[in-house]
């Protein structure tokens, strides 16, 4: 009998690596039962990597669960404002929360100091109440029309919509972003992609709009595109405010995205 083959043992760290970043991209993203593993930077380049990923997999479930509800014959109307809320639940409500400290941080005009003493207080303002209320009441009537269209489109839009708020995470965790301060979620994921990586998850998300808008198969792209434009825009601003990202900004970064991408969707 033959010896068995010998394991390569370059392969065993990456292999952990990656299961190590899956589950930190799982906890980090959805409410997955999903214990812990080590975390560092090298674990978190690789969960900010495959957000994309595990966004384009929550948006498959509520595709389908928004689907199943027109099938059962809700109103559109219900089904896209039961999907954008099972959206919350399953991610325990932390970018919806991440959105609201954000805009409050931004709204106050103070200083960097004062930005993130006002991002970082477990109160919401004003600012953070109009924000979640515009971007969910946003998100679900395009929702409304997405789900509109045949089943493999309307599966498709929502799960790149989602996804594409993910793939925005990825974007601002890349090479040359900076951390607003030397702890927390921030410090241990920004600046951790690399352009390869971020090139990667456009393109990843990209494909999967591809069949979102029947009949315009460029909309779809475009509309990520777009929506990780404006994130680049939201992240460069909050950079010159606050120093840096954080783990509120990358909240934030979610739901601009999702937002964002679904109105590129829905606009004709």
């Amino acid at each position: 009998m033959s010896e068995p083959a010998a394991r390569h043992p370059a392969s065993e760290p990456a292999a952990r690596r990656l299961a190590a970043g899956l589950r930190l991209a799982l906890t980090t993203f959805t409410v997955a039962p999903v214990r812990a593993g080590r975390v560092d930077r090298a674990v978190a380049a690789v969960a900010m990597s495959l957000a994309p990923l595990v966004g384009a997999a929550l948006g498959a479930v509520l595709g389908g669960v928004g689907l199943g509800l027109r099938w059962l014959g809700a109103p559109t109307l219900v089904a896209a404002g039961l999907t954008v809320g099972l959206g919350v639940l399953l991610t325990r409500g932390l970018h919806v929360d991440g959105l609201a400290d954000t805009v409050d941080g931004l709204g106050s005009y103070r200083d960097r100091a004062g930005t993130l003493e006002v991002m970082k207080s477990p109160d919401v303002g004003p600012f953070g109440v109009a924000a979640i209320v515009i971007a969910l009441l946003l998100q679900t009537a395009c929702a409304a029309t997405v789900l509109t269209r045949p089943w493999p489109a309307a599966l498709a839009g929502v799960a790149a919509a989602t996804a594409a708020g993910r793939a925005a995470v990825t974007w601002a965790c890349r090479q040359g972003v900076p951390a607003a301060r030397p702890d927390g979620l921030g410090a241990m994921v920004a600046g951790t992609v690399r352009w390869p990586s971020a090139l990667g998850a456009l393109a990843l998300v990209a494909v999967l709009a591809l069949p979102a808008a029947p009949g315009r198969p460029g909309q779809g792209p475009a509309a990520v595109a777009v929506a990780l434009v404006a994130n680049a825009l939201l992240v460069r601003h909050v950079v010159r405010r606050a120093g840096g990202v954080t783990g509120d900004v990358l909240g934030a970064v979610v739901e601009v995205g999702v937002s964002v991408a679904y109105l590129g969707l829905v606009l004709s």
